[in-house]
């Protein structure tokens, strides 16, 4: 890794500095915007599948046309793209704390991860425990609670994801990457492949790993490739990406060990190209890269809030008259998406201003906690952020 890239690297971790807004690398000090404008787009998505799989998906439409099928296909399209492109942003971002000495970073970095997981994981089983019919996975009694913090993650796994990469990351640098890269990636094929018992959402750990792996050994062909990207090769990834969702469901081999995590690769290198464009375009990248900065606060709300609207709005749709139903549901599962992250945001404003900043960051010793900014430190806790089905 060259000095130039090495200084953009820390500086992604960093301070933005007023009118720094590179794509490529650039001096250290200065933001890379598409990082951002990747994570913002990448919370949005998963947010959306949410919105699809667990609210709009299990309303009672009653309609002739295939309007749910298109959002169910539109969801299932972006699926190899969303967590594997918030793991490869999140391994580039660790990679300078995976370098320094255990007692500096290890244990304060994953604790918090840890931490926020535990913490998030209470909230989240007495706030779903008020919506019995919202399908996402639950803890119902102590056996189930205890499996969910130790061995098959909840629904916030990705926090769990990071704190468990962050200590294998560190405790296997002395490893060669490539060793790394063929383990990781042969176990995300099996896995995949459904070779491998994936309770909950154990899946999406051993598949993720290669991405967060791969993120952090291979951040400067990451740089290089994002610093390259020009509106022809945006259209060669995005076709690459296409023919390779296309060239799976014609053949039906999605289950094939390896066939997966290699679509994931090109879903992840159009993401990368389509982040570094819209940064370019500060109409909208730079509302993408202000979700990208808020990802924490997003990731760990939306799904009480999700589930508590379901609740009060599956019954009452289903029981409108069917021109009203088939005009909501044309575009419900946006504007749905925008009211939970405009409540999921406004709540967590209020959080900090009821001085609940322990709900996003580990507390310090003494009485004292650190103030939390609208940006986790890095990795974001949510890079995230399914491919997680259940996710």
């Amino acid at each position: 890794m060259t000095t130039r890239e090495h200084a953009v690297v820390e500086s992604a971790v960093g301070r933005p500095v007023p009118g720094g807004a590179g794509t490529g690398p650039v001096s250290a000090g200065t933001r890379l915007t598409w990082v951002d404008v990747a994570k913002g787009g990448c919370i949005l998505l998963v947010l959306l599948w949410h919105v699809i799989v667990k609210d709009y998906l299990q309303i009672d439409w009653r309609l002739d046309v295939p309007v749910l099928g298109a959002w169910g296909t539109f969801g299932e399209l972006l699926l190899p793209m969303r967590m594997p492109l918030f793991f490869t942003i999140s391994g580039m971002l660790a990679a300078t704390a995976v370098q320094r000495p255990w007692r500096s970073v290890a244990r304060p970095r994953a604790a918090r991860f840890l931490y926020l997981y535990g913490v998030w994981l209470m909230i989240h089983t007495a706030v779903l425990a008020l919506a019995p019919d919202f399908p996402t996975d639950r803890a119902s009694d102590l056996g189930g609670l205890l499996a969910q913090l130790t061995v098959t993650p909840s629904n916030l796994w990705y926090l769990y994801a990071l704190a468990l990469y962050f200590v294998l990351a560190k405790a296997l640098r002395r490893c060669h990457p490539a060793v790394l890269l063929v383990a990781a990636g042969t176990l995300s094929a099996v896995a995949a492949a459904g070779l491998l018992d994936t309770p909950g959402n154990r899946g999406g750990l051993y598949q993720n790993l290669v991405f967060f792996l791969a993120g952090l050994h291979l951040r400067g062909h990451v740089l290089r490739f994002a610093d390259a990207v020009t509106g022809r090769r945006l259209l060669l990834a995005g076709a690459a990406y296409a023919v390779a969702l296309a060239a799976v469901a014609a053949t039906g081999t999605a289950r094939l060990p390896g066939v997966a995590p290699l679509v994931s690769v090109l879903a992840v290198l159009f993401g990368i190209a389509v982040a570094v464009r819209l940064a370019r375009r500060p109409v909208v990248g730079e509302p993408l890269a202000a979700l990208g900065r808020q990802t924490l606060p997003i990731y760990v709300l939306h799904m009480p809030v999700l589930a508590l609207l379901h609740r009060l709005i599956a019954e009452p749709i289903a029981g409108l008259d069917e021109p009203v139903r088939f005009a909501l549901a044309l575009g419900f599962p946006f504007s749905l998406t925008v009211a939970v992250l405009a409540i999921s945001l406004g709540l967590h404003r209020l959080l900090l201003a009821v001085r609940a900043s322990w709900l996003f960051d580990l507390p310090v010793r003494g009485n004292a906690t650190r103030r939390p900014t609208s940006r986790p430190s890095a990795p974001s806790a949510a890079e995230p952020l399914a491919q997680t089905a259940s996710h």
